[in-house]
């Protein structure tokens, strides 16, 4: 929705919207919106991939950290930039964006699936509630005008850094790569699982909320 006001809650959001201005503001006007959601892109696509090549070797585990950063550039960058120049493109780039967010997400959910750390369907759960949630997001500004990026502090930025964090722990500590597949698999499927039950909760608190909501903006009138 063109007109949603957009509210950042989580918790990075303040930094990461200073950071992003700054950045914007100093790229080559050769540089536009589009070049970066592409660029968006490429990063999750080699997030993807070096996901789903970590079996081979854990060193591929840099190269999807190193695409997490870039899809980060990309996808929080594109929009920043058409503000900060005031050449916003609402409608398109509202589109754009939404549709990208959901590649992005599907195409690292299935790096990961294809990685030793968990299992492909636990992945594809957590990409099918994780889409929901968002697609929840966008149903809600739709509704009421409000565009919320994330639930609650923990937001897209968050996630990717937990990632990286993560990917960091099996690279650099020798007692994880010591650690058995089948061991790794099952911590990450666990893990997986109790933010899949997290998310569902989330999403099942916050529909709840909104049809009270709603039932109070617009009282259902009584058949005679």
């Amino acid at each position: 929705m063109a007109t949603a006001k957009r509210e950042l809650t989580f918790l990075l959001a303040k930094p990461e919207k200073k950071l992003l201005w700054w950045i914007a503001a100093r790229l080559p006007r050769a540089i536009n919106s589009n070049h970066l959601t592409a660029l968006g892109v490429v990063g999750s696509i080699g997030a993807a991939i070096g996901y789903a090549v970590s079996g081979f070797d854990l060193n591929w585990l840099w190269l999807a950290s190193a695409m997490l950063v870039v899809n980060w550039f990309g996808d929080s960058l594109d929009g920043t930039l058409a503000r900060v120049r005031k050449a916003e493109r609402p409608r398109y780039g509202y589109y754009l964006d939404h549709i990208v967010d959901a590649f992005s997400t599907a195409a690292i959910g299935i790096g990961i699936g294809l990685s030793p750390f968990m299992s492909f369907p636990v992945a594809m759960l957590l990409v099918v509630l994780y889409l929901t949630l968002s697609i929840n997001v966008y149903l809600e500004s739709q509704v009421f005008g409000v565009f919320k990026l994330a639930y609650g502090i923990f937001g897209p930025t968050e996630a990717r850094i937990m990632l990286i964090a993560l990917n960091a722990l099996f690279v650099l500590a020798p007692q994880a790569q010591q650690v058995p597949v089948w061991i790794i698999n099952l911590l990450g499927n666990t893990v997986a699982v109790l933010l899949v039950i997290a998310m569902l909760t989330t999403l099942v608190i916050r529909f709840g909320k909104n049809l009270h909501r709603l039932a109070k903006m617009e009282p259902r009138k009584q058949l005679a």
